[in-house]
């Protein structure tokens, strides 16, 4: 009897066109090949085919990489990208900030006297208690 192992997570599984190679692995590979055989084959003649098989591995690396390699799921660019914003686009430093719900009450409340103050000059906002502040101003007094 065949054993087929199948993966716990299917997020991870591609589906295979041809050579169980993917449709990225395609494009690259085949993007790989114009231009390193290209390239070959015009330095054969005048650097030596050694050299010219170098100058071809070396061109063809760049998009065997793009199609073979992949970290936590993410290919080659995705890597390239990230790193490239983390050390040159985005700042060093990024402060810590949080966006405190007590601070937009507080605000809020002066902002409500202050318009209270402008629109009744001689009286006191509801919220105040003057009778607390002079009796606080006489105990202090006193003591």
């Amino acid at each position: 009897m065949a054993y087929v192992p199948v993966p716990k997570d299917l997020t991870t599984v591609k589906t295979k066109v041809v050579f169980n190679l993917t449709k990225r692995q395609l494009i690259c590979f085949g993007s790989g090949a114009a231009t390193g055989v290209p390239l070959f084959f015009l330095l054969k003649g005048s650097a030596g085919t050694s050299a010219a098989a170098i100058c071809m591995v070396l061109i063809m690396l760049p998009f065997f990489l793009l199609a073979m390699y992949e970290k936590n799921g993410q290919p080659l660019e995705k890597i390239i990208r990230n790193i490239i914003q983390v050390s040159f686009l985005r700042p060093k430093q990024r402060p810590y900030e949080t966006s405190n719900f007590y601070t937009v009450i507080e605000r809020q409340e002066k902002l409500d006297k202050e318009v209270y103050r402008i629109v009744n000059p001689k009286k006191t906002h509801p919220c105040r208690k003057e009778a607390n502040r002079s009796g606080y101003r006489k105990s202090q007094a006193a003591g």
